[in-house]
């Protein structure tokens, strides 16, 4: 801020005749009394002292009106405001040098001392560690209580009226004189000091560019940031400048003009310039004085002008000024001297000749910092507050008296020092497994990590105690790591991230069936994106989403509905072994509105933990059900796959996704001028709305889950919407109804921050003592059927209390939602009046699992139908079960309702309508048909027939079952293994590298055209391939690209459906390493129609042999030469195959064993090296490059 003693002698004087001096140099255009129109509500206080806000006022949003107002000292003009940049405080300083501070909105007083003896105190800068007060000849720096941490004098005849914080160690001065000085604040010197003109620097500012500085002559100089040169002067007004401010590229600024004899008048036009081109635009009009100007750039660059008088008006710096935006600041007579905007342009500070400090703000809940840190209180005085002693109380404790010490006898307390020396804690015990791996090279030991302890950290605790509940001996714990993990041990075993343990045969000695011993398959988690694994089973236990995407078929190349038929099959077939979402999850990453909504995470994301899982899988089963409901109801008509016909079993219309889980709702919103506009929708799931818990009342109230379960579906909110009547955003009233109900009505918890988990908490909490108080009351009866929990959409809730297991109330702990929900509505379709009240049963809860390490797990807790377990286990009942990846496991179903919101949060429930799907269709007919055999045309461009390397099949052609096939596969890296090397030498694979197929061959197995093949697909990959595997797998770059490659190039859609065409019909694939081969094109074949020729000739306990020696050995071929070639592959395993059936015929098991002893003679011999081969001996089969289990293959 300016000081005016520098501008006019007489403006030094704050004397009450100060008002007429303004006034009689002002035109009588330019009274800057108001106009009485603008003084209404205004008050002014008889005895001259502000007051604080009328209990009127109620502060508007986006508004300014004043909040609150506090005198410092009566009759002493505020000639500094300054907002705390750093704490929620407001400092100011008055014209006897006296500062002090206000905390918050409420302005209640925080410090207050002297800073200088005479001179006043011209500005204010907040620094980390104190404050700078600035007077006329010196600069402190004092502590927010007020203690002095330096003094420094400014040189004999100065006159300082600015400084300004440059970075956070150094200070520029400026002020009526020729120089400006160069302050470090860590060494409290001057290092540089800048000349400049006469009269000197009144005002600082600075932008990224330039130093501004301000002269009382009324110019604007810029100045270079590290010379201080002067760069551009911008001549503003011919009397004297008042204010300025800059923000982006404009600079506003405010000033007197020289009016001849009658002296300065106040200018009511504002020059503002634009930086960019250096030169004025035009100049601002406003209705008021302006004596200070600032930039509140909230939405806008707006500018705010205040007058002396108190007067304030928001306009734009390019815009013309409104009347309506002028406000005025009650100063009950007195001018303003100061003003301040805070650092978060929510609250703006005015100090006033009278004492007074008025703070204005936008909002009630104000704060002054975007990110404030706490501020420091003094203790409370304790001496007024010592307990009343009761002298007469047996056990009164004495020390509760103060006592003086008096005498040199040593105290009580006084302890030797013997028995006073600190005791560092000792550091733990090595770990005995590292111990027991280590490895001593000279005098360092080498040992691999065991994971037992979060890193650079030692607990407290030297021993985690196990709780009872945590003995679920039944589920071994992830062979990762075998040791107990600190941060889990209140989260069940069978609930902790499961992870695979990849040895030197992959998979093949893992053992599935200790977390699954079940005949339901699980899903591998090593695969990105595999969060959604439990929502994928849900979608499988639903008995009419199985069959619907089994029967879908389409022509997209990446549908997810087709992708789920497929991995639903596969589902099928297994018998307890897990099975892979990999072409799913394939396919995931291609659809565009998936990334969009960031369901795609980065491996970063995934491994780190950063993912919320909670609110990921939310998003993740919004998407699904809107993407399946849109792609099954394109089935029909002509995006049925190529040559297959419709089977009926589609959709005409409406998706089966639609009438399973739509519910068509009505959205009505109300304006308060009375205009309704009702719009119809079909929504697929619901979110819970929890109730605002009040500021004031900290405790939560007790709700019955289906009373929230109501409000939240039959939705009733308040908004800023478009009126078409009043033709701009009014309030409206928005108000949700429901016409039918769904057949499954699936629920997105939305608990998603600690007070959503609270209110859990605290409903479980009342839901368990009601069972408790009732169980202490009734005697135990014979067990009744469960009640379930009734709930009237249109109506009020007929029933608060209907939950009911037939469990032990002490099963009940964590336990809020109902296993059962009757609802009614009064607008029942024809077909349900009959049914009366729909009764809906909890059949699916999905939890978030909390683990701070590595981001948690999400589970599934399924009640599968009777209809699964007699396809599996021929069996007829219901179940519980909980999927974690590949462990399942059955539990009891007041266990899927539970939920210790410590550890496990609930995600998605869904509730089904009692025996819904007996509306539906539950037949599935296969939709792959023999025509995606016949000859179809490549994506390569540059493919000529001339160079086909297959003949298709012809009708006559088509394979039966029990046909012979030959087949091999080619593939590429996606993504390098993570492995990490031990102590040793040896490797433990962490994560595998991830393979994606680029070549399928397969050749005919009989009949005349023995081993000519008729599929050699090279498979087209839209993701990044970081190695081509050349030497095992023949690909080269540019065989997968369509523009140059000359391959016959198909999606890999096109020849999956070829081969699951094949596996449907029966065929027997005859092929070396197949189940690796399966297993990356993610298909799932009986083990009865496969013939893998690693394990016809393969002895146990020894190592596999490759189809290279094999050939030479049996065949007397040489292949794989110097690269693979899938065709010469396929047609060598038939040979093999036709060999050892030789072999068996001739002699039995008997020869066949002889044979093989003499084939593992030979191979120890000569090194399992092909003899009298050029170049690439050793070379091994692609399986040894991409799947260690297959040694040497």
């Amino acid at each position: 801020m300016m000081n005016y003693e520098g501008l006019d002698p007489g403006m030094g004087e704050f004397s009450p005749s100060l008002h007429g001096a303004m006034e009689s140099g002002l035109e009588s255009s330019m009274d800057p009394r108001l106009d009485p129109s603008l003084l209404q509500g205004v008050e002014l206080d008889p005895e001259g002292l502000a007051v604080s806000v009328p209990e009127s006022v109620h502060l508007l949003e986006g508004m300014f009106s004043e909040l609150h107002s506090a005198v410092a000292e009566v009759g002493i003009p505020v000639t500094a405001a300054h907002f705390d940049l750093q704490e929620e405080l407001l400092w100011m300083g008055n014209h006897r040098g006296h500062a002090s501070s206000f905390f918050g909105s409420t302005m209640g007083r925080y410090s207050s001392f002297q800073v200088h003896a005479t001179d006043d105190i011209r500005s204010i800068q907040s620094l980390e560690t104190g404050v700078l007060f600035l007077s006329k000849s010196n600069l402190k720096c004092l502590t927010r209580g007020g203690l002095i941490m330096f003094d420094y004098p400014m040189e004999e005849g100065a006159d300082m009226h600015s400084l300004l914080l440059t970075d956070n160690n150094t200070l520029l001065l400026g002020g009526l004189q020729n120089y400006v000085s160069e302050i470090d604040l860590n060494t409290v010197q001057e290092t540089q000091k800048f000349t400049v003109e006469v009269p000197g620097v009144a005002i600082m500012r600075q932008s990224n560019r330039f130093f501004f500085c301000g002269h009382t002559s009324g110019k604007v100089s810029l100045r270079d940031l590290r010379t201080f040169k002067l760069e551009q002067e911008f001549d503003a007004f011919s009397g004297s400048l008042s204010d300025f401010d800059v923000h982006g590229n404009l600079l506003a600024a405010c000033g007197f003009s020289s009016r001849g004899l009658n002296g300065l008048a106040c200018d009511r036009f504002l020059m503002v310039y634009d930086l960019r081109m250096m030169r004025a635009v035009t100049p601002l009009q406003v209705h008021v004085d302006p004596l200070f100007l600032r930039f509140i750039p909230t939405y806008t660059s707006r500018l705010a002008i205040i007058s002396q008088t108190g007067q304030c008006q928001f306009c734009e710096p390019t815009g013309l000024a409104n009347l309506a935006d002028i406000f005025h600041v009650n100063t009950v007579g007195q001018l303003l001297m100061s003003f301040d905007v805070s650092s978060s342009k929510q609250a703006l500070a005015f100090g006033d000749s009278g004492g007074c400090v008025h703070l204005w703000s936008d909002a009630p809940e104000v704060t002054f910092n975007g990110y404030s840190r706490e501020t420091d209180f003094a203790l409370p005085c304790l001496v007024d507050t010592l307990p009343h002693l009761d002298w007469s109380h047996d056990l009164l404790p004495l020390s509760l008296i103060p006592m003086p010490l008096t005498s040199t006898e040593p105290l009580l307390s006084d302890w030797p020092s013997t028995l006073a020396t600190p005791s560092p804690r000792r550091a733990p015990p090595v770990d005995p497994e590292i111990l027991r791996t280590m490895k001593t090279v000279g005098f360092i030991g080498y040992a691999p990590n065991p994971r037992t302890r979060p890193r650079n950290q030692v607990p407290y605790k030297t021993k985690e105690v196990e709780l009872e509940y945590d003995s679920y001996s039944q589920v071994p714990e992830s062979p990762i790591g075998r040791d107990e993990e600190p941060h889990l041990y209140m989260v069940p075993k069978k609930y902790r991230k499961v992870t695979i343990k990849y040895s030197k045969l992959g998979l093949e000695d893992f053992d599935f069936k200790h977390y699954n011993r079940t005949l339901f398959a699980g899903l591998e988690p090593h695969i990105p994106n595999a969060y959604c694994n439990c929502m994928i089973q849900v979608l499988y236990f639903l008995e009419p989403i199985r069959c619907l995407v089994q029967n879908h078929l389409c022509q997209k190349e990446f549908c997810l509905a087709c992708e789920l038929g497929f991995l639903f099959h596969m589902l099928d077939l297994s018998r307890g072994d897990p099975c892979q979402a990999s072409n799913f999850l394939r396919a995931f990453r291609t659809i565009p509105e998936a990334s969009a909504l960031g369901l795609i995470l980065a491996d970063s994301d995934e491994q780190t933990g950063k993912a919320r899982l909670g609110r990921l899988v939310q998003s993740w089963n919004r998407f699904i059900l809107t993407q399946l409901h849109q792609e099954t109801q394109e089935q029909e008509g002509p995006q049925a796959y190529r040559g297959v016909s419709n089977s009926g079993l589609g959709s005409s219309g409406e998706s089966v996704i639609g009438r399973l889980f739509g519910c068509e709702v009505e959205n009505s919103s109300l304006c308060r001028c009375g205009k309704e506009t009702v719009r119809s929708s079909l929504t697929l799931l619901f979110t819970m709305h929890y109730p605002e818990q009040s500021s004031l009342d900290k405790s939560i109230k007790e709700y019955d889950f289906a009373e929230i379960l109501k409000k939240s579906i039959c939705l009733e909110q308040s908004t800023q919407a478009w009126c078409e009547n009043c033709e701009k955003y009014q309030p409206t009233v928005q108000t949700r109804n429901i016409r039918c109900l769904p057949d499954v009505l699936v629920i997105n918890c939305e608990v998603n921050s600690v007070k959503e988990a609270e209110f859990w908490k605290a409903q479980a909490e009342y839901a368990f003592n009601k069972a408790m108080k009732k169980e202490e009351m009734e005697r135990p009866k014979p067990p009744r059927e469960p009640i379930p929990t009734e709930w009237c959409v249109e109506e009020d809730l007929c029933s608060a209390e209907g939950l009911t297991f037939d469990t032990r109330a002490e099963d009940l702990r964590h336990v809020w939602i109902p296993l059962s929900l009757k609802i009614e509505n009064e607008e029942l379709s024809a077909a349900e009046e009959a049914e009366g009240a729909a009764i809906y049963d909890l059949v699916v809860t999905v939890s978030h699992v909390l683990d701070a390490r590595t981001g948690g797990s999400l589970v599934a807790h399924i009640k599968v139908g009777e209809t699964y377990h007699q396809r599996k286990e021929g069996v007829t009942h219901q179940q519980w079960y909980l999927f974690n990846d590949f462990l399942i496991e059955p539990i009891d179903k007041a266990e899927a309702a539970q939920f210790d919101v410590s550890w496990k949060v609930p995600a998605i429930l869904y509730y089904a309508k009692r025996n819904y799907h007996t509306k539906y269709d539950l037949r599935i007919k296969n939709p792959i048909e023999a025509s995606v055999l016949l000859a179809e045309a490549s994506l390569a461009r540059k493919q000529r027939k001339s160079h086909a390397t297959f003949i298709p099949l012809m009708v006559s052609e088509m394979p039966q079952a029990g046909d012979l096939v030959g087949l091999d596969a080619e593939f590429v890296t996606l993504n390098q293994e993570e492995a990490e090397l031990r102590s040793d030498g040896t490797k433990s694979t962490i994560k595998p590298s991830q393979m994606s197929v680029a070549r399928i061959t397969c050749v005919r197995g009989q009949g005349p055209n023995e081993g000519v093949p008729f599929i050699d697909d090279y498979i087209s990959t839209q993701e990044q391939v970081v190695d081509y595997l050349t030497q095992y797998s023949g690909i080269k770059p540019g065989d997968l690209d369509a523009k140059i490659s000359s391959k016959h190039l198909t999606t890999l859609k096109s020849t999956y459906l070829k081969l699951r065409f094949l596996i449907d019909t029966g065929v027997r694939f005859v092929g070396h390493g197949l189940q690796k081969d399966f297993r990356v094109i993610n298909l799932l074949v009986l083990k009865d129609q496969v013939i893998d020729t690693v394990y016809l000739f393969h002895m146990p306990r020894k190592r596999m042999i490759s189809l290279r020696f094999l050939a030479w050995y049996f065949l007397d071929l040489k292949i794989q030469s110097e690269t693979h070639d899938s065709i010469e592959d396929a047609r060598t395993a038939l040979q093999l195959y036709r060999k050892y059936l030789e072999l068996s015929r001739g002699g039995g098991n008997d020869e066949v064993r002889k044979v093989l002893k003499g084939l593992y003679e030979k191979g120890r011999k000569l090194d399992w090296k092909v003899p009298d081969c050029d170049g690439g001996e050793g070379q091994g089969s692609p399986k040894s490059a991409v799947f260690p289990s297959v040694m040497g293959l």
